[in-house]
């Protein structure tokens, strides 16, 4: 693809997180849908999440774009890959913030994105509290970096019309296009848990819910100037796909409490003519026979505990699997790969016992960061030595981890970093969540 055939886009940023921006991206993507455009979402930095919830409202996968964790060549070829009439990404916490380091494209920020992509920032200002102040923010953020285009502001949590003409005249008088205002709303937060929102598929009234942001975006922000302010990326497609799959057959855990998977990963696998196949533990479904590996990726298996522990059949099939064939497991697989598994109120459950680790959640504490993990065996579809750049986020805790360790672990400042992981046989796990090679040639 040239510059020129690629969709228009825009980046949804904020000075901080809690100022309203996936209200708004949700809203966008939602409203645009409706009116019938094709409208590609994207989400910055880690997180399952929000592209969850950004796909149910725009009806079409959303991928996450890392400029910490993604060579130029994986970025690049995610975000090109869009058939749409129009791209809406969301930025992650404050506009610059990112890890302390740079990884292959930048240090993670929203504003290494619209860098790289060259799409327009749209700025989210929650405005409780100030007026013509808000001016002066943005003025600020719109500045500091001269290889960003500021398209324009939205206000959000508005208290009055006075309130709004106010900041409005000051956004003016700086030079600064605002898109909108929306007014303040509470009827539209979105219910947290401990790894963030609550995920999309546990929502009973969701495509409700999203219909009513879509209500309050269009009758409170000029849709047609967003969409007339966005530009194509400036970014070229590479040709191949960018890493191989582990298998040609792929059994795949996908349900409430596996969840945690990126499009990016599935999509190159699928360009690379893997066949991925599903199945749910939670409905006690084995892996298909037929794989040629088992993937458990992460999610919430701790709320799910004692249903995992008596999945007889799920629990025999990846114990059959694992006599002859790999098993990965990351973060919440892992924990399930393990012997046991404590809840948060102190109660063990047994898992697969295909590794000797025991996880508790009555003993939590947060792990959280960019992680670049160096393999000492194969795993994943990766030969030893090879190095890979993720994230690690969760709050349980390692009892006991007998077996040897998968990997090498550093974080974004380049300091060792206690999760090694750990193998037996054919089988692997670790609290790290895969995001793409450290580099676009990997060893």
């Amino acid at each position: 693809m040239t510059p020129d055939r690629l969709p228009p886009g825009l980046l949804i940023a904020a000075p901080r997180s809690g100022s309203g921006k996936t209200i708004v991206t949700l809203g966008l993507l939602r409203a645009f849908a409706r009116a019938g455009l094709a409208v590609q979402p994207f989400k910055s930095g880690p997180d399952y999440i929000d592209p969850a919830f950004q796909s149910a409202a725009a009806r079409k996968p959303s991928f996450n774009l890392d400029s910490w964790a993604m060579p130029a060549a994986t970025l690049a070829a995610i975000a090109t890959q869009a058939d749409a009439d129009l791209i809406i990404a969301e930025g992650v916490m404050g506009l610059f913030d990112g890890a302390a380091t740079k990884g292959a494209c930048g240090n993670g920020s929203s504003a290494d994105i619209a860098a790289v992509t060259g799409w327009p920032v749209v700025m989210v200002m929650d405005v409780t509290g100030q007026s013509q102040s808000a001016a002066a923010i943005v003025h600020g953020f719109r500045s500091l970096r001269p290889d960003i285009r500021l398209a324009g502001v939205i206000l959000n949590r508005v208290g009055s019309a006075r309130h709004e003409r106010m900041i409005r005249q000051a956004m003016t008088d700086a030079g600064i296009e605002t898109l909108g205002a929306l007014p303040r709303s509470a009827d539209l937060s979105l219910p947290e848990r401990h790894l963030g929102l609550v995920q999309a598929a546990e929502q009973g009234e969701l495509d409700a819910m999203l219909d009513r942001m879509a209500e309050l975006v269009a009758a409170h922000i000029d849709l047609n100037a967003i969409r007339s302010a966005a530009r194509p990326a400036r970014l070229s497609r590479p040709a191949t796909p960018l890493s191989s799959p582990p298998g040609q057959r792929i059994a795949l855990a996908q349900d409430e409490a596996f969840s945690f998977t990126y499009a990016h990963i599935l999509s190159e696998w699928r360009r690379a003519g893997a066949e991925i196949l599903p199945f749910s533990p939670l409905a006690d479904e084995a892996p298909d026979r037929l794989a040629d590996m088992v993937w458990l990726p992460g999610g919430y298996p701790e709320l799910h505990a004692g249903r995992l522990a008596s999945a007889s059949r799920f629990l025999t099939g990846l114990r059959d699997h694992a006599q002859s064939r790999p098993v990965h497991g990351e973060c919440g697989g892992y924990m399930v790969l393990g012997d046991a598994l404590i809840d948060a109120q102190g109660q063990p459950h047994a898992m697969a016992g295909l590794l000797g680790l025991v996880t508790s959640f009555a003993q939590r504490r947060l792990h959280l960061g960019y992680r670049r993990a160096t393999l000492l065996t194969q795993a994943g579809g990766f030969a030893a030595g090879a190095t890979l750049s993720g994230h690690e986020f969760h709050y349980s805790t390692i009892v006991e981890q007998p077996d040897a360790p998968l990997a090498t672990v550093i974080d974004a400042d380049g300091q060792p970093v206690a999760s090694t992981g750990s193998h037996r046989g054919p089988v692997t796990g670790s609290f790290f969540h895969f995001i793409a090679p450290a580099s676009d040639n990997p060893a």
